[in-house]
Formats: C-alpha cells, sequence, structure tokens
C-alpha cells in the first residue's frame, strides 16, 4: 500500500520530467525550461536519486549555459558520486561566472586540498576568510565610486556584506547605491537586510521608509494608469518627484510616465514639456560626467547652461503665462497682458475661486514685468528667473508682489 502512495504521490513530477523529455527531443532546451530542470534536478538530489538529478542539470546547462547554479548543483551531484575530479571543471566554471559565491569556492578549496594542491587550496580559504580580501573589495569599491563605476562598486561591496556577520554598514551602501541608479526594488531588498540586524539602525530606518514611500508612489501610479485614470497617475507621479528630487533617475522615470498618460489624453504641449525636461537632465549628467573626467572652460559653461535650463524650465514659463511666442515684441506682450490682467485682476474678476484669480494674476504680473524689460528678458532667455526669490536674495533684492507697497499694481485696476 505504501509504494502505491509513493508511486501516485511520484506521477506529476514524472509528468513534468518526461515533458521536458520531450521538449529536448525536438529541439534545444530554453531558457524557461532549464529553470525547470534545475528545480526538478533539486528534488531528485534530495530524494538521493543522483543519475536521474545529473540528467536535469545537464539539460538546464545546456538551456542556460551562464547560470552558475547549475554548475554548482551538477558539481554537487558529482561529488555526492564520489567523482571529485569530474566536478571541478564545474566548481571551476562556476566560480569564473560569479567570483563571491562563497559555497562554490569552500567545495573546490575541499577537493584541491584532498588532491594535494595545497596552495591553489590555499587561495581559495584565503578568499572566503582572509580579512584582506574584503579589505580590498572595499578599497577597489572605493576606487570604481569615483570613478563613476557605480555597479562594479556594488560586485565589490556585496561579497562584504555576506562574508563578515552583522555588516549593516554594507547592506546600507549597497542600498544607497542602487537608489542611486534608481533600482528600488534592490535597495529596498537590502535596506531589509540591515534592519533584520539592527531594526533601529539610525541611517538604515529613515532610508527605508524615503524608499518604500517612494516605490508606494510609483506602485499607485502604475495602479491607476491600468485603471485609465491618467490625469490620478500624473499628480501621483508629480509627487514622486517631491519624495525623491535629487536622483535623476527617479525624475527621469516619473516624467515618462507623465508623458505617457499625457499621450492618453492627447496633451500634446504638456508632453513636450516633460520630453524638453528629460533631455536637459540628461544633458546636465553628461557634463557632470565629463566634468569628472577632465574639467575645463567649456564643460563648465555647458554645465552651468544646462542647470539653468533645468531650473527654468520648472518654474514659471513667462512667454506661455501671457501666450506670446519667444520671439514677440514688447507691444504684442503688453496686449496680451492687459487682456489677461482684464480676466482676472481681483477687483474684475467675477468668478468663484477669488484665490485662484489672484494667482493667476500674480503670474500674468510677473510675465509682463519680465518679458517687457530688456536687461531682465534677457536673463530669463539664458535660464534664469530674474523673479526668483533664490536669485533676488543673492543680488540683495526684495521678491516680486505686484500689490506689496512700492509694487506696479494695486487692487485699483490699472493696465500700464
Amino acid at each position: 500500500m505504501l509504494n502505491l502512495y509513493r508511486f501516485f504521490t511520484s506521477l506529476p513530477l514524472l509528468f513534468v520530467t518526461l515533458d521536458l523529455y520531450n521538449e529536448g527531443v525536438q529541439g534545444k532546451t530554453s531558457k524557461e525550461d532549464a529553470e525547470q530542470h534545475l528545480e526538478l534536478g533539486k528534488q531528485l538530489l534530495a530524494a538521493g536519486q543522483l543519475a536521474d538529478a545529473l540528467s536535469h542539470y545537464n539539460a538546464a546547462i545546456d538551456g542556460d549555459p551562464e547560470n552558475y547554479q547549475s554548475y554548482f548543483r551538477r558539481a554537487t551531484v558529482y561529488l555526492a558520486m564520489g567523482k571529485s575530479k569530474t566536478a571541478l571543471p564545474d566548481l571551476d566554471k562556476c566560480i569564473q561566472l560569479k567570483p563571491d559565491f562563497t559555497a562554490a569556492r569552500t567545495s573546490r578549496a575541499n577537493v584541491l586540498m584532498k588532491q594535494g594542491k595545497l596552495d591553489s587550496a590555499k587561495k581559495d580559504y584565503e578568499a572566503i576568510h582572509c580579512p584582506w580580501y574584503i579589505d580590498l573589495r572595499n578599497k577597489r569599491a572605493d576606487c570604481y565610486l569615483k570613478t563613476g563605476q557605480t555597479r562594479k562598486a556594488i560586485d565589490d561591496i556585496r561579497p562584504a556584506a555576506k562574508m563578515i556577520p552583522d555588516n549593516t554598514d554594507a547592506y546600507y551602501k549597497l542600498s544607497t547605491l542602487h537608489y542611486s541608479l534608481g533600482d528600488l526594488e534592490e535597495s529596498l531588498i537590502n535596506i531589509r537586510e540591515c534592519l533584520k540586524l539592527d531594526p533601529d539602525h539610525k541611517q538604515c530606518f529613515p532610508h527605508y521608509k524615503k524608499a518604500k514611500k517612494l516605490n508606494k508612489q510609483f506602485e499607485s501610479a502604475q495602479q491607476l494608469m491600468d485603471e485609465g485614470r491618467y490625469e490620478d497617475a500624473k499628480q501621483k507621479l508629480e509627487a514622486t518627484m517631491k519624495t525623491e528630487d535629487q536622483v535623476p533617475e527617479f525624475r527621469r522615470r516619473a516624467r515618462q510616465q507623465i508623458c505617457t498618460a499625457l499621450s492618453k489624453n492627447h496633451d500634446a504641449k504638456e508632453i513636450l514639456k516633460y520630453q524638453f525636461q528629460n533631455i536637459i537632465l540628461a544633458a546636465v549628467e553628461d557634463y557632470q560626467k565629463a566634468k569628472g573626467i577632465e574639467e575645463n572652460q567649456r564643460t563648465k559653461e555647458g554645465l552651468d547652461r544646462a542647470q539653468k535650463l533645468l531650473k527654468q524650465s520648472k518654474k514659471r514659463d513667462y512667454y506661455k503665462i501671457l501666450g506670446v511666442p519667444r520671439n514677440a515684441r514688447k507691444r504684442d506682450i503688453v496686449k496680451a497682458y492687459r487682456k489677461l490682467a482684464a480676466q482676472y485682476h481681483p477687483d474684475q474678476y467675477n468668478g468663484d475661486d477669488k484665490a485662484k484669480a489672484e494667482e493667476t494674476f500674480i503670474n500674468i504680473a510677473a510675465a509682463k514685468e519680465v518679458l517687457t524689460d530688456p536687461e531682465m528678458r534677457k536673463k530669463y532667455d539664458a535660464g534664469e528667473d530674474p523673479l526668483d526669490p533664490e536669485s533676488q536674495q543673492h543680488r540683495g533684492g526684495q521678491p516680486f508682489n505686484p500689490f506689496g507697497h512700492g509694487g506696479p499694481f494695486n487692487f485699483k485696476f490699472h493696465f500700464n
């Protein structure tokens, strides 16, 4: 009765095996099939069916020859069979594909020691246990970071996180580096590892909160897009740029998704705005990289110009506010201003939202102030907003207020 039970419970595994075998006969094993072969090999190895497990690992390597796990597991089967000499090439290949794979280095060191190759075995043991190995990797990671090679730095820091117990600093560093590249998922994985070791870590916990909030905003925006609520999705994506305004990759991702949402609503002007910001953002990054390699007057001027344009793209567009082209003459600007002022001046506005009307009128007045003054217009066209409070503070000026004392406008209606 027990043998009959085992027979029926093994049928699903048998059917999957037969399906994979038939696919293998018809053609080369696919990458997707390779994953199934790996899983079946694992189950068969656990059941002690070494020959069958070996067949599946052979098929997995045939389907995906770059998967280090396939070589390691096949080597494990060879070792279980007592074929250490046959296992060694698989361990070599596994370590070649993933140099920081500790389990493979340990197995190879044991095989080499049994074969009497003590010097080679010593190198593997030192790579696993020697603190200098980690120290050298950390130093190389610092060099990679200084030259802008963040992903290579990550590859060197990761072994330190795994090999040194309770290495919260390494997990925090990995998380922040992935975050700087826009890899939210990897950032969260590593910061959670840090918090498992120290739930109250002073650096990890605030970073986790920020990364989690940002990830939730992106997920909510995608859900809104899937539901066809494109305007709500746009607002949610704009919120991500307030949550994180320093990492270019997140801003670029948000703007690209905003463009998608706008395209659904057929808002061509707004699409162009966000595309322009993406182009300028890419230019800023390129100039920053160039400056890091070789700083000269050309790269400095280019970076300054791109940064000004990027800053301006996030602020008020005075030409758009007045609805005039960038080459508009002064009389056309004044004419456009008068038309809009008559509509939005608080003394004349008849709508319900007085606060919105006042805000609109302030923008209209600011646009007229800048675009009718040749010097201010020249600065604005060069990427500087003359009425930006930050710029005025540097020059010792006062913020623009059309309703304040000495300003060009009072609540008595004027068009001049």
